[in-house]
């Protein structure tokens, strides 16, 4: 299983961030870069029906089924290459901390960047493992390179060990999830899997099945420049009216204030002048009931700023992302069952939590492929703070393994 821990070091020193807003899919060209990596290893190894989408930039592979298992649904495993842009993902230096002693981490000694435990305590549960982190100056990209990699060293030991027992197993990896599109093109007809597994999640034990409902909002606002020694009753300041909106919406409803089931506005960028001023928010929800009244009060604020501003002063544009993949795991919850009694004879304890976000996994879902999502084992995404557990992540590909292996007895 150290399989695991040496291929995700190699895929996190190779930069695969996506980009919001890019025009072209994926939206960075440098994502090819692991997919190419990924497809020659699968060649290397021995899987089958290798596809690499050089337009698309997906990966796609098969395990044959062991003997006995041929006619056994098909199962599949997902995971995405690309990093999130929050934080860059350029010149990325893992490092391996051996026997973890449960204080602060110096991740960067010259810049002073210490990951500590009173801002991170989740960190006193890894005393004693293997803890993989950087130098402080990027993120890790254990979301989601730890899901990669276990997915690889899953296929790999299948391949070498026929006497496991297992069905078919397919295997995906997804451009751009990063930037809400991972999905956009993936081919579930070519990918052939009766149901499938997200390998994106966190700490080990976890398992979701639930997820937001996810809309983004783009707003912008006209104001009119005057010079200032002469702008009484004539200047219109874009970015104040654009405050006010935002001050118009639930302080209580912010990512920074809510957990669990809670949902929120989420203003992720702000940028203007007294011209002109635009805003860009993601509004979340996970019961669709709430989450379209999230939306519904959103656009009644821009239309009582323009009723008090004038008309066309306050542009939004709100689109829904994905939806709550719940309604759809309900009809298939031997998919939740499954790999809760994997863990559990594992020896790991199953933890059952929603998504504050979203998965690859949420739209494949409403596309026709069930797909809840699994651990990775990793913490602290989209941030220079990310580590990854070695110790859970080669559990993990054990967890996998064992996961296929119940779908070998037609366990439905």
């Amino acid at each position: 299983m150290e399989k695991v821990i040496d291929n995700f070091l190699k895929y996190v020193q190779i930069d695969t961030e996506s980009e919001e807003g890019s025009m072209t899919f994926p939206s960075t060209q440098k994502q090819h870069e692991l997919a190419k990596v990924l497809a020659g290893q699968l060649q290397e190894m021995g899987a089958e029906e290798i596809t690499y989408d050089m337009k698309h930039c997906y990966v796609y592979a098969s395990i044959p089924a062991s003997k006995g298992c041929e006619s056994s649904p098909v199962v599949g495993f997902i995971a995405h290459m690309d990093t999130s842009p929050a934080v860059t993902g350029a010149g990325v230096k893992p490092r391996i901390i051996e026997g973890y002693d449960g204080k602060d981490i110096v991740l960067n000694p010259k810049e002073g960047i210490v990951m500590k435990v009173s801002d991170f305590p989740e960190l006193l549960s890894y005393q004693g493992k293997r803890l993989i982190v950087t130098d402080g100056t990027t993120l890790l990209g254990a979301d989601d390179k730890a899901g990669v990699a276990e997915i690889m060293a899953m296929a790999e030991y299948l391949l070498e060990h026929e006497e496991i027992s297992h069905g078919k197993i397919r295997i995906g990896f997804t451009p751009d999830e990063e930037v809400g599109a991972g999905a956009d093109y993936f081919d579930v007809k070519l990918f052939g899997a009766d149901y499938a597994y997200t390998v994106d999640g966190g700490r080990l034990g976890e398992l979701e099945y639930e997820n937001f409902n996810a809309a983004g909002a783009k707003v912008t606002v006209y104001g009119r420049s005057v010079h200032p020694g002469e702008a009484k009753d004539k200047m219109r300041n874009a970015i104040l009216m654009a405050m006010e909106l935002q001050t118009m919406l639930p302080p209580a409803e912010n990512p920074m204030y809510t957990c669990g089931y809670e949902g929120f506005y989420h203003l992720d960028s702000f940028a203007g002048t007294v011209e002109k001023a635009t805003l860009e928010y993601i509004i979340r929800d996970h019961d669709k009931g709430k989450f379209e009244k999230k939306k519904d009060y959103f656009l009644k604020v821009g239309d009582f700023l323009n009723g008090k501003y004038g008309e066309g002063t306050f542009e939004i544009s709100l689109e829904d992302s994905y939806y709550n993949m719940k309604e759809v795991i309900e009809k298939h919850m031997h998919l939740v069952e499954n790999a809760k009694e994997a863990m559990t004879e594992l020896g790991i304890e199953p933890e059952v939590v929603p998504i504050r976000g979203g998965t690859d996994g949420a739209r494949l879902s409403f596309m026709g492929l069930p797909c809840p999502n699994l651990c990775t084992g990793g913490q602290n995404f989209h941030g220079r703070f990310e580590y990854a557990c070695a110790d859970d992540m080669e559990k993990i590909v054990e967890l996998l393994m064992k996961i296929a292996g119940k779908y070998c007895r037609k366990r439905l």
